[in-house]
């Protein structure tokens, strides 16, 4: 896809008889698509519960940092990858491919040796996980109609609930009473029978597109792998002492260029339609994620809470997150795009503002959890609405191309802010500041998100509703 993108409705079967994402024609697809995000999350809050435990095990202190940071980078390589695959073709062996990466990734993670082992592992996680989001994402396209869309991305944001409530806990017992390979191998066994769901219903899906995408795809690996590269050297710029800005600018300057062509056209500059609604995800996904990882740090060093129960801290925004993505899936389209970002906008703003007083004045605990709830309410409505538009935008010649973009933006946006805010905070150690500062940092984000959230349209994602339809 190299020029703009014509808003044309997405082409998918009706909904028929006792139809709905839940309805016996759609049932089993939904149940292991779900399940395959749900294990998406348990594996993301697992891994970062027991690996302090794998880095004492395997001494392997020097590479902790990598093993997240390599994860984001290489989800990007994976997405382009597959969104490029399914716009020639059909979506099952896209998707069997990125979930046997996947797979692969964390059988080798569980097995592992050395540290060294465990983070190469971790990179073909990365692969595997930027994949198979792309590869679901258009699965949701092309096997759903898109009145529907809304619902099955709600549900796929509930599906973070639960890993939330116990994915913490679940995992430290694991590594506790078992082992914490077990926390590798068993996500492993289970992602293949939650793949196993989707893959046998699929085959009498209609998921191949009559007009397959010409394009080149070699070039886009290349910017790919340079923009992994540059969100990588960003993970690792806090490490090299004077250097760390020139290294933060060279990344900025590597990803900036390399990542224009995976995107739409005109969104670095909020071209209105899909380029906006491409730049507010990244947005806003580094307002959020470059700020949550300090919620729980703030709760441990400045209140005492345990990690665990600074973990269970960000309950009440998971749980928030679920019930507004349901309010989006059900009355989104009443609401509209606007709304949905003033209103999204402004409780994400205010969640930060309140972290940053709460910091500053040392206000009692309650009041961060209470107020981080606003950001998971935000979020929910935001999130699941910019992944309808997208694929509203698009057509099946591009969709995979779409949702990788979006997808693309997503770990740009959250590495990008995730590392400046890693050197403001650093620059900052000694003082009581650095946690203010960077959640200021995030207010600032989510204010200019309202630019591109302004500018995003309507692309005919779903039937119009009219004033006072039921």
């Amino acid at each position: 896809m190299t020029g703009p993108i014509e808003p044309q409705p997405v082409e998918s079967p009706r909904v028929g008889r006792g139809g709905g994402i839940w309805g016996p024609q759609y049932v089993w697809v939904t149940v292991g698509s779900v399940a395959l995000v749900f294990l998406a999350a348990i594996q993301s809050l697992a891994v970062t519960t027991v690996m302090p435990v794998v880095s004492a095990d395997l001494d392997g202190a020097s590479l902790y940092a990598v093993a997240f940071a390599g994860t984001l980078a290489t989800s990007v390589i994976g997405m382009v990858a597959v969104g490029a695959w399914c716009d020639r073709g059909g979506v099952v062996v896209p998707l069997t491919s990125a979930i046997a990466v996947f797979v692969i990734g964390l059988v080798v993670s569980g097995l592992a040796p050395t540290m060294a082992v465990l983070v190469a592992a971790r990179l073909l996680q990365g692969l595997g996980t930027g994949g198979a989001i792309v590869a679901l994402y258009v699965v949701v396209a092309r096997a759903y109609p898109a009145e529907v869309h809304g619902r099955v991305f709600a549900a796929f944001s509930a599906a973070w609930v639960v890993p939330s409530l116990i994915g913490p806990f679940l995992a430290g017992a694991v590594a506790e009473y078992l082992h914490w390979r077990w926390v590798f191998l068993g996500i492993a066994i289970l992602t293949v029978a939650s793949y196993l769901l989707v893959v046998l219903r699929l085959h009498g899906l209609p998921l191949h597109t009559d007009d397959p995408a010409t394009d080149r795809v070699a070039p886009r690996l290349v910017l790919a792998v340079a923009v992994a590269a540059g969100a990588l050297l960003l993970s690792l710029a806090g490490s090299l002492g004077p250097w760390a800005w020139a290294a933060v600018a060279a990344s900025v300057l590597i990803i900036g260029f390399a990542s224009r062509p995976l995107l739409p056209p005109r969104t670095l500059r909020s071209g209105r339609g899909l380029p906006s609604v491409v730049l507010m995800r990244g947005l806003i996904a580094g307002a959020l994620f470059g700020a949550e990882i300090y919620v729980p740090y703030l709760l441990i060093d400045g209140y005492g809470f345990s990690p665990t129960w600074a973990g269970l801290g960000l309950t009440a925004a998971a749980l928030a997150w679920a019930a507004a993505s349901d309010v989006q899936g059900r009355f989104g389209d009443r609401m509209g795009n606007a709304r949905i970002t003033l209103i999204g906008t402004a409780l994400l703003f205010s969640a930060v503002a309140i972290a940053a007083v709460t910091a500053s004045a040392h206000l009692p605990a309650a009041v961060l959890i209470v107020g981080w709830t606003f950001a998971g309410a935000g979020m929910g409505l935001m999130y699941p609405r910019l992944t309808v538009l997208t694929l509203a935008y698009s057509t099946p010649q591009n969709q995979g191309f779409n949702s990788a973009a979006l997808s693309i933006s997503d770990s740009i946006g959250a590495a990008t802010t995730i590392a400046a805010m890693g050197l403001v905070f650093t620059a900052l150690a000694g003082t009581d500041a650095g946690f203010p500062a960077v959640f200021v940092l995030a207010a600032l984000l989510s204010l200019l998100a309202l630019i591109p959230g302004l500018r995003m349209g309507h692309a005919h994602e779903s039937a119009p509703v009219h004033r006072g339809a039921p």
